[in-house]
């Protein structure tokens, strides 16, 4: 029988809120309507020193107040299949995934069991607990590195409401084709090629604003290896950007199809930082690109020149 994912969050109610309504304590934390309605239908979803309470009620000094996320389903039409997951972080609310090239995130007509979501729900049954899918930053399928998965309601509208205030901070690394500048910015809005349903173009009728910033970190034998930093989240934006600029991605079967170097897009999502959605803590990681040895030729050069490149643009 399946379990339910549960989360319990503790409140100490301070003085400030004395009198005030729980419904309007935790709207000040960032509960959603739609999450206060969960709340309302969950029994012992909103409990105030042990026994539960209506939103409307007044809160007091010194009063505990518990909210309690069930979910008791798991995410319908994901097909658990077991698979290596490279997690390098987990804890009550979020998941962040080392992704391997040639993983798509989310299952779709072509790719319906080889899909990170697929992996996850396998390694949440094999734990005997529900999980709804709730990936908040995207990789495209031979994208590697790392991304975020929300592990509950919560820390999922929470970490989508950072998302859209640009308060998931990303950078990628990539090797492109030919000597790019020392640094630089694309500015050019990214539209669907008329069509298509994969491939994408600079459009400047069309098409939706999208702006990357990179700085070159090295350049060796006809390819350069560079650090990219979003303003924008369009799709395939990097690999659309530095192909209008003359240097795409090698290895790209979409925008640059020259597998002389490797046999897919060398676009490694290398750090991201971001706070925590319920502690607040900030929350930094890094991975280096399954390709780092290609800029090894000089060991220490190439090492460091990967090691450092988080640094501010």
């Amino acid at each position: 029988m399946e379990k339910c994912m549960k989360r319990i969050l503790n409140y100490q109610i301070e003085k400030e809120w004395e009198g005030e309504s729980a419904a309007a304590f935790l709207r000040a934390k960032g509960f959603s309507r739609h999450i206060l309605t969960h709340l309302k239908q969950t029994e012992g979803g909103i409990c105030r020193n042990g026994s539960r309470i209506w939103l409307s009620e007044r809160l007091h000094f010194g009063d505990v107040l518990t909210v309690t996320f069930l979910e008791e389903r798991s995410s319908e039409n994901i097909v658990p299949v077991p698979m290596k997951l490279d997690i390098v972080y987990e804890d009550e609310d979020l998941l962040v995934i080392d992704k391997p090239a040639d993983m798509p995130v989310h299952p779709s007509i072509h790719n319906f069991d080889n899909t990170l979501a697929n992996g996850l729900a396998y390694y949440y049954e094999s734990r005997g607990e529900a999980f709804v899918y709730r990936c908040i930053t995207r990789l495209d399928r031979d994208t590697t590195g790392l991304l975020l998965v929300a592990k509950n309601m919560l820390s999922g509208a929470f970490l989508a409401e950072m998302g859209k205030r640009r308060e998931i901070h990303r950078e990628y690394l990539a090797i492109v084709t030919g000597k790019t500048e020392a640094e630089g910015t694309v500015d050019a809005p990214i539209a669907r090629v008329e069509g298509s349903v994969l491939e994408r173009c600079v459009d400047f009728q069309r098409g939706e604003r999208a702006v990357t910033h990179y700085r070159t970190l090295e350049y060796r034998d006809g390819y350069s290896l560079v650090r990219l930093k979003l303003e924008t989240g369009r799709t395939h934006q990097i690999r659309v950007h530095m192909k209008y600029i003359g240097h795409p991605l090698t290895g790209d079967f979409l925008y640059n199809p020259d597998y002389r170097l490797m046999d897919h897009q060398a676009l490694h999502s290398h750090y991201l930082a971001f706070r925590h959605p319920i502690t607040g803590e900030r929350m930094e990681f890094t991975s280096q690109p399954p390709w780092q040895g290609l800029w090894e030729g000089r060991e220490e050069d190439g090492e460091e020149t990967l090691k450092s490149c988080h640094c501010s643009m």
